[in-house]
């Protein structure tokens, strides 16, 4: 009931509209200020390394991404010092302009918990929250958007010369 509700409700289309310019002003101003700017995320990493997500009992909760970012993203620092600005920039893009809201919320998200998992609470459980109301709605949430014409012509594109329709497993 729900799912009908956000996928198909017009009165949804508008809500997920209000939900997704938030995320995206938020997403587009914070990658805005780390293009303008200037951003090393060395510092964050480092942070992050030194001070991991413990439990109660003391122990470390998320070894394996601890081990990631020693042994990855910190030595490859630059990579990441690239597509985190620019991915918040075209997140934020994607979801202010209803463009592939999908894909743009899926991709916050995929940061969102890379944040989270670093130790970084502040408002990462509500952009979450809302990230998956919008991923949720799929089409929907762009409906009030570019998406309005973006999908239809990416499924157009998908059908092949047989006549098969394979939109679903490209949007």
């Amino acid at each position: 009931m729900v799912n009908k509700f956000l996928r198909e409700s017009k009165v949804s289309a508008i809500i997920l509209t209000v939900i997704r310019l938030y995320l995206g002003y938020s997403w587009f101003t914070a990658g805005l200020h780390k293009v303008m700017g200037g951003f090393d995320a060395s510092g964050f990493l480092k942070g992050a390394i030194a001070n991991p997500v413990k439990g109660p009992d003391g122990a470390v909760v998320f070894g394996w991404y601890v081990n990631f970012l020693q042994s990855f993203a910190l030595p490859n620092v630059d990579i990441f010092n690239f597509i985190v600005p620019w991915g918040e920039l075209l997140v934020g893009l994607g979801l202010l302009l209803g463009c592939l809201t999908t894909s743009a919320m899926f991709f916050g998200l995929v940061m969102n918990f890379a944040f989270f998992l670093a130790g970084t609470v502040s408002h990462n459980p509500r952009d979450i929250f809302l990230g998956f109301i919008i991923l949720t709605a799929g089409y929907n949430a762009g409906r009030i958007g570019l998406d309005r014409w973006v999908v239809p012509f990416i499924r157009k594109a998908a059908k092949t010369k047989d006549g098969k329709d394979h939109s679903k497993a490209v949007v």
